[in-house]
């Protein structure tokens, strides 16, 4: 059927009122039909398919999660510098692990967290200070040896998730920690301990709780 002869469909009264969830119905029916195709593709016997179904499902995660990003960091890069609140110790040292993972500039990495390239520097020249009110902390407490092995066991694979337990064995073993492939299989089953929670004060500041004290690991092992 030429363009000519096509029938033309008349749009109904005052469609322009109903732009908004129109939007979202078309979006809730794409999301349907890309599940069922690739829910099909996944009970597939084909292995090819498979993988090709998990490679889409993965990229269609990572843009998802990329406009959930954009959209909370609108919102925050409205509220003034100095009134945001500022980030807890255990979050600045998982931001700091998050760049040595990623390999990022400071500038790079307070442009993500919206702050600036100093203040990145700042808690760099800071990692070591010692005390329950140190600038940056461990998610969890760090004040044996063992502990440090487990942590930085768990983290690398948080951090690195296509590395397995002998790569990560060897990493180890390049950074001066022996440990068995076997070792690190057992750490990695382990469940990790719970992060500080966060204690609300009268005026809503959120602050982070104490609970655990000691001098948090040096990170450079496993930054170099």
């Amino acid at each position: 059927m030429t363009a000519k002869t096509a029938p033309r469909i008349r749009l109904p009264k005052s469609w322009n009122k109903h732009v908004r969830s129109s939007l979202l119905h078309v979006i809730s029916l794409a999301q349907y039909a890309t599940s069922y195709t690739r829910g099909w593709a996944a009970n597939s016997i084909n292995p090819r398919l498979r993988q090709k179904s998990e490679l889409q499902r993965l990229t269609a995660l990572v843009s998802l999660l990329q406009e959930q990003i954009r959209i909370k960091d609108a919102r925050m890069e409205r509220i003034p510098p100095h009134r945001r609140p500022q980030y807890q110790s255990v979050e600045r040292m998982a931001i700091l692990e998050l760049r040595a993972a990623q390999g990022w500039s400071a500038a790079q990495t307070g442009k993500t967290f919206l702050v600036t390239a100093a203040t990145i520097g700042s808690w760099m020249k800071r990692i070591d200070e010692e005390g329950a009110d140190a600038l940056l902390q461990l998610h969890e407490p760090v004040n044996r040896f063992p502990d440090f092995v487990r942590y930085a066991v768990q983290r690398l694979k948080i951090l690195c998730p296509s590395m397995g337990k002998v790569k990560i064995a060897q990493v180890l073993s390049r950074a001066g920690l022996h440990l068995g492939v076997s070792t690190v299989g057992r750490i990695l089953k382990e469940p990790p301990c719970p992060c500080p929670k966060a204690v609300v004060r009268a005026k809503g500041r959120c602050l982070a709780t104490n609970s655990f004290s000691g001098r948090a690991a040096s990170s450079k092992a496993l930054l170099s």
